[in-house]
């Protein structure tokens, strides 16, 4: 059971929410619902209710002072944040955290030097790098995610 159990979960969180995954609970005699968000069995579909628990379509932004992601209904927040459970690798993970401090850094240099031909050059480059962030989000996340990029604000 505890085998089936698991591939259950693994199967649920790889097809993510637009699937439904239903698993025999041989010790309850019943068949039950595997989350894709939280791994848990539920009586009921839509357990968690609408919208789902988790971001759906996610936003890559570079905005002074903000996490990197966000999401409607969800708002901003951190690759790593436990609640949106994306599962990113620990070196994008990573990737994210310096983008957002290079921007921060980028815009306070320019706040002090008030230099837009250097500020031009840095956003142009920091905008390479969200584009390209934004695509590695998006191959590592889970079937039924949406990534886009949002820009630098």
């Amino acid at each position: 059971m505890k085998q089936g159990l698991e591939a259950a979960r693994s199967l649920a969180r790889h097809l993510g929410p637009l699937w439904v995954v239903r698993y025999w609970d041989e010790g309850h005699g019943a068949a039950k619902f595997v989350c894709w968000g939280c791994d848990r069995l539920h009586w009921a579909l839509d357990a968690h209710g609408t919208p789902p628990h988790h971001p759906l379509s996610i936003t890559v932004v570079g905005e002074y002072k903000w996490p990197p992601l966000r999401a409607e209904g969800f708002g901003d927040f951190a690759a790593d944040d436990p609640a949106a459970a994306l599962g990113l690798s620990g070196e994008l993970v990573a990737d994210l955290y310096a983008w957002a401090a290079d921007f921060d850094a980028g815009m306070e240099l320019w706040l002090k030097d008030r230099d837009d031909e250097a500020d031009d050059a840095r956003r142009e480059e920091l905008d390479r790098r969200g584009r390209a962030l934004t695509e590695r989000v998006a191959r590592e996340l889970a079937p039924g995610r949406t990534v886009t990029y949002g820009g630098l604000a």
